[in-house]
């Protein structure tokens, strides 16, 4: 998430496609037309500000589906965007790793007001940070103060010098150290991607294994999920997928579609839009976890003013959060945004609604084009969770 700040791309235009699951026509109509109309103009929508592709699938009671796709796969070729194409799930992720952890809360092997110290000791310590007064709560929440310096890429040259650079969590968490805390634990949020390196780290402490081993048998499986695949270090996705490009500032628009991702046992997995919506809706449905930890999950804090731009009115919870909608009530998600695949979701908090859009392109050249994108994909998740009338809680 916090490379959406950093990096997003913008491009030229591309051609348009719909496809709808109950086969909707493809004509021009009011606010108030179908919701496989409504879905396919608001794509459009973000292809028109220079994204040049954009898939999304919303699903309503019952199972119902709309999917739309709007630009092209590939610039240059106008290959069509697929519906069922693969993208980096990138911070989205995050809410994997918060189930896994509180499934290991119900089952009494962790408590959420363990320190990190206890699990993980002094591996949270220097530069004033101590490990021994960060909560496991802290981390899911982004309320522990540590201070986030992953390694990223900011113009194209440091992107092809680093694009195949492998970084070890321990080395990640170092790189943190080196800094002061940005606040004291508990005293403030601040979007951090180490602090869900060390929850991976605790996951395996308790486990024995590899976080992405237990998101596999506690999320995936249980679910279904069978296209969603953590895929390490390699730099590829699976096919089908589009073409993912940055756009650095005037001129210099580049594909970043091959690259290792910086932290690669929690953002190296990829899915599709079928997939994110029944992640969404089998959690909020309470398929994952049990009601004292859903509701754990769901108690949240105000975000800072610096994400209140991406997320006016936002809340974040353990691993979620919660946005308000035009019709009243919130909604729950976790968007992500990483090598020129930026993703936003959205599931009312009955899990009977949800929707999934992913960009294949990020416009990051400036704050104007970070804000101006967001706002487009935050409003087709609003239209498409409200065209059933009052949001759900």
């Amino acid at each position: 998430m916090i490379s959406i700040l950093r990096r997003r791309v913008a491009v030229a235009l591309g051609v348009v496609a719909l496809l709808a699951v109950d086969v909707a026509p493809a004509v021009a109509g009011p606010a108030g037309s179908s919701p496989a109309e409504r879905l396919r103009r608001d794509a459009e929508a973000i292809r028109a500000l220079g994204v040049s592709g954009v898939q999304a699938r919303a699903v309503g009671p019952g199972g119902r589906e709309w999917v739309a796709v709007s630009g092209t796969a590939e610039l240059g070729t106008g290959r069509p965007v697929r519906p069922d194409g693969y993208f980096r799930m990138a911070s989205t992720s995050k809410t994997l790793v918060a189930v896994v952890v509180l499934q290991l809360e119900a089952e009494g092997r962790l408590s959420l007001d363990d320190t990190v110290e206890h699990w993980l000791p002094g591996v949270v310590r220097g530069g004033g940070n101590d490990g021994g007064r960060i909560t496991v709560r802290n981390l899911l929440q982004h309320t522990s103060g540590i201070h986030d310096d992953l390694p990223g890429y900011t113009t194209p040259e440091e992107y092809y010098q680093q694009r195949y650079d492998v970084h070890e969590p321990e080395e990640l968490v170092a790189r943190a150290m080196a800094h002061a805390p940005d606040f004291r634990p508990g005293e403030g949020w601040g979007y951090s991607n180490t602090g869900y390196v060390l929850l991976d780290m605790i996951i395996e402490r308790v486990s024995g294994r590899p976080a992405h081993r237990e998101v596999e048998d506690r999320v995936l499986r249980p679910l279904g999920l069978d296209q969603t695949r953590w895929v390490g270090t390699s730099p590829v996705l699976p096919r089908p997928h589009a073409r993912a490009y940055e756009l650095f500032g005037p001129g210099a628009e580049v594909d970043v579609t091959e690259q290792v991702p910086v932290d690669h046992e929690n953002l190296s997995w990829v899915t599709t839009t079928r997939d994110e919506n029944r992640l969404f809706r089998g959690l909020l449905g309470g398929r994952l976890l049990p009601a004292r930890q859903l509701a754990a999950m769901r108690r949240t804090v105000p975000v800072s003013a610096e994400v209140q731009l991406l997320w006016p009115g936002g809340r974040y919870g353990l691993g979620l959060v919660e946005r308000p909608l035009s019709c009243g009530g919130s909604y729950w998600s976790h968007e992500g945004g990483d090598g020129g695949y930026i993703t936003l979701n959205g599931v009312t908090g009955d899990g009977r609604r949800s929707v999934v859009v992913s960009m294949s392109e990020a416009r990051g050249d400036s704050l104007e084009h970070v804000v101006e994108q967001e706002g487009a994909a935050s409003a087709l998740v609003d239209h498409a969770l409200c065209a059933g009338g009052r949001g759900a809680r």
